[in-house]
């Protein structure tokens, strides 16, 4: 337990520090915020134009899909705030760049993911908070779950894009293969789960989990079920398991590019 306490302090130390690098540059920072936060109000336009004309889609209305983007959007805006590596992990492994981390006394994969914070991510946070105020659900069970369901959804998502960037251990560069995967978890998660049927369901229930960061978040914070929340929970956790499992096999194969690094 002292162990875990004390790696959790690791990362929140070098959350702290990376805030304080990217403050360092607060025009560039803010920019790149609000950037994103335009981004994702394109998008959402969408659905308003939609639901303007239809109603409703499979089970979802306007109030869901405000849910909908509000946890997504937080998740992953928390994800890759935090956590501003994981999408580097393909790119450091294909270039023999792990060095660095390997050769430090801390669990390898944590201070690869936690080493860099990506400013643009803090858009998708505060569009995340703007869409969850939309909703109309002030009650403190349904924020409180709100807030742990993003907090599921942020590790699920941190645990995919770097078990995606893993793929470089085996396959060579596998930059793009993992920026594809993400981008099409993400996408598949922004729609109702009710569209998909079948094989397709299932794929995203397990290959590419979208409806953990999505739909079963929706459904949590409208009926409070407690099952779903153990369900969430768990695939979370065997995200995490994955990752760990993948990254340490990976690692046999790993070859160094002999590179000099030099991280501030």
């Amino acid at each position: 337990m002292a162990r875990v306490l004390n790696e959790i302090g690791f990362v929140l130390h070098m959350i702290k520090l990376n805030l304080a690098g990217i403050m360092e540059y607060r025009a560039s920072f803010v920019m790149q915020a609000v950037g994103m936060f335009i981004n994702n109000g394109i998008y959402f336009v969408f659905w308003l134009l939609f639901f303007d004309r239809f109603q409703e889609i499979r089970g979802y209305e306007i109030e869901q899909i405000y849910l909908l983007f509000a946890i997504i959007t937080l998740g992953w805006g928390l994800a890759f705030t935090t956590a501003g590596n994981a999408p580097q992990v393909a790119g450091l492994i294909a270039q023999g760049r792990l060095d660095y981390y390997l050769t430090l006394p801390r669990p390898v994969i944590l201070h690869l993911l936690f080493s860099r914070m990506d400013a643009f991510s803090m858009g998708d946070l505060t569009f995340g908070v703007v869409a969850y105020l939309l909703t109309g659900r002030y009650d403190p069970l349904s924020i409180a779950l709100f807030l742990l369901c993003t907090v599921f959804a942020a590790v699920i998502f941190i645990c995919f894009r770097a078990t995606a960037g893993c793929l470089s251990f085996f396959v060579g560069n596998a930059t793009q293969w993992a920026g594809h995967l993400s981008q099409m978890m993400v996408t598949f998660s922004l729609y109702p789960m009710g569209l998909f049927q079948g094989t397709m369901r299932l794929v995203l229930y397990t290959l590419i989990p979208a409806g953990f960061v999505g739909a079963v978040p929706v459904e949590i914070v409208e009926t409070h079920n407690p099952a779903l929340v153990g369900a969430l929970a768990g695939a979370a956790l065997v995200s995490a398991a994955v990752l760990v499992l993948v990254f340490r096999l990976g690692l046999r194969r790993y070859e160094s590019g002999s590179a000099i690094n030099v991280n501030i």
